[in-house]
C-alpha cells in the first residue's frame, strides 16, 4: 500500500511542479535539468517529459530482475535511475542516449 500512496504522491507533485517531480525519480541530472527546460519552453511539454520518465520508472521497477538486466535502454533517458527502475547499477555493457 505505500507504493500506491508514494506514486499518487509522486504524481500530484508533478501535476504541480513537473522539474520536482522528476528530480524525485532522476535526480539533479541531465533528465532533470531538460525538464527545467521544456518546463519554461511551455508547462505542457514539461508535463509529457516528467509523466514518461515516471512511467518509464515504474514499469521498469515492477519487472522480474531477469528480465530487467536484458532490457533495451528507453528512448530519450539519460539517467541510469530511470532506467533501471531505481537500481543503482546498470547491466555490464549497457550505456543510455543516442549511440
Amino acid at each position: 500500500m505505500s507504493g500506491a500512496c508514494s506514486t499518487l504522491c509522486l504524481i500530484i507533485i508533478t501535476i504541480f511542479l513537473p522539474p520536482l517531480g522528476v528530480f524525485l525519480i532522476a535526480g539533479c541530472g541531465i533528465d532533470f535539468w531538460i525538464n527545467v527546460l521544456f518546463t519554461c519552453l511551455g508547462y505542457f511539454p514539461g508535463h509529457i517529459h516528467a509523466f514518461y520518465l515516471e512511467y518509464v520508472f515504474y514499469e521498469r521497477r515492477n519487472r522480474d530482475p531477469l528480465t530487467r538486466a536484458s532490457q533495451r535502454p528507453a528512448p530519450g533517458v539519460y539517467s541510469d535511475r530511470v532506467q533501471n527502475g531505481g537500481l543503482h547499477q546498470a547491466p555490464a555493457g549497457q550505456t543510455y542516449g543516442t549511440i
